[in-house]
């Protein structure tokens, strides 16, 4: 059942990709990607990457999805003001797509990098077991990321913050 259900979101995904390139409409393109990371959440969710779906599903649909539709919202796009583009470069443009799909499809079978829908151990994936292995083995590099971030968003306020004189 879990490799019907992989497999069908697999095409929904693609489906639903083909309508975000295709899409006359800003934004419905930006709503069929969301309707996309929906689907690659629920495909790592059939891979037993449960935080990972979660964390995609909180990142990508929820804060920056929601952002494209707030700037598309403001930017007042109308047809008067886009160039029109000639069917000649969208149909160059899937051209060139499928091929790049067929190198990286050919390239991943002869590595051996296509996923497989089965997992033999269950408990790879879980929050635990990656909390656990990220507060033991890596937990220095943990640390020193955590620094990075700070200071970058003491250096955010500061190279932002106005200087009174």
């Amino acid at each position: 059942m879990s490799d019907i259900m992989f497999y069908v979101l697999g095409v929904l995904s693609i489906l639903s990709a083909i309508v975000v390139v295709g899409s006359n409409s800003p934004i419905n393109s930006v709503l069929a990607l969301i309707f996309t990371m929906f689907c690659l959440a629920g495909e790592y969710i059939i891979l037993n990457a449960q935080f990972l779906a979660v964390v995609h599903i909180i990142v990508y649909a929820g804060a920056i999805m929601v952002l494209f539709l707030f700037v598309l919202m403001l930017l007042n796009l109308n047809k008067d003001t886009e160039p029109q583009k000639s069917t000649r470069f969208k149909m160059i443009g899937v051209v060139s797509g499928g091929l790049l799909l067929v190198v990286m499809v050919g390239a991943m079978k002869g590595a051996g990098l296509v996923a497989q829908p089965g997992i033999a151990d269950a408990n790879i994936g879980l929050t635990k077991n990656l909390g656990k292995v990220l507060f033991t083995d890596f937990v220095v590099p943990f640390e020193i990321a955590s620094i990075l971030f700070l200071a970058a968003m003491v250096g955010a306020v500061m190279v932002g913050k106005r200087i009174k004189r």
